[in-house]
């Protein structure tokens, strides 16, 4: 999917001699949550190129060198939201394609699924969908690989739902993919400027306009 914002596995490794308690008697895992959390709102809001360090710090109540105390550098904590983030995607994606639901019915769970995971974080797509990412660098690369992998899922699905209905034609299936991929895109950016809309609320909504679009 190629989109950005309008408006797990491994994660990567803390510095050296970091691990520990955390600071003010709050347990090191959770202090890493509320980093994460904050670093993930600020960079899906800003992308990483203007994200700011001091800004993190300033949300969780902690001083700029505990972030590289924990995370090592600014791109290593970019990594550490993107690798929170995107396995939890795929899997969600994954299950909601599998089973034997008839393919029609595949959009709406995958749009509930996406929503499901994002649901209190919705900046973190926009962490995986960031173009302020310098195309050479390794967060450029870890973030297509996640993308990728998204994208072939996305590409199965619609080329099942075509089949569905006596398509093969690869062109109509790669137009679709691209169709979907930037209506999933749209949906979690207005998603994001309704903030009192739930994702429950949004998989109600997506259930309408797709009946809609279906005639």
């Amino acid at each position: 999917m190629n989109t950005a914002r309008a408006s797990s596995s491994s994660t990567t490794p803390p510095a050296k001699g970091a691990r520990g308690a955390g600071t003010k008697g709050i347990p090191r895992a959770r202090r890493e949550e509320q980093i994460l959390a904050a670093a993930m709102d600020e960079f899906g809001r800003h992308g990483h190129a203007s994200a700011s360090m001091a800004a993190i710090a300033g949300r969780v109540g902690v001083t700029k060198p505990m972030l590289y105390t924990y995370f090592g550098s600014k791109d290593g904590l970019y990594l550490a939201c993107l690798e929170h983030v995107a396995p939890r995607l795929v899997t969600a994606i994954e299950e909601a394609m599998a089973g034997e639901q008839p393919a029609a019915e595949t959009p709406h769970r995958v749009l509930s699924a996406v929503f499901g995971v994002l649901e209190g974080q919705r900046g973190a797509w926009f962490v995986l969908y960031d173009r302020t990412l310098r195309p050479g660098t390794d967060l450029h690369a870890a973030a297509h690989r996640h993308r990728r992998t998204i994208d072939d899922l996305a590409a199965s699905g619609t080329a099942d739902l075509l089949r569905g209905h006596g398509n093969e034609d690869p062109l109509d299936a790669d137009a679709l993919k691209h169709v979907w991929t930037g209506t999933v895109g749209a949906l979690v950016g207005w998603w994001t400027s309704h903030p009192d809309q739930s994702a429950q609320d949004m998989a109600a909504r997506c259930a309408r306009l797709l009946t809609a679009i279906r005639g």
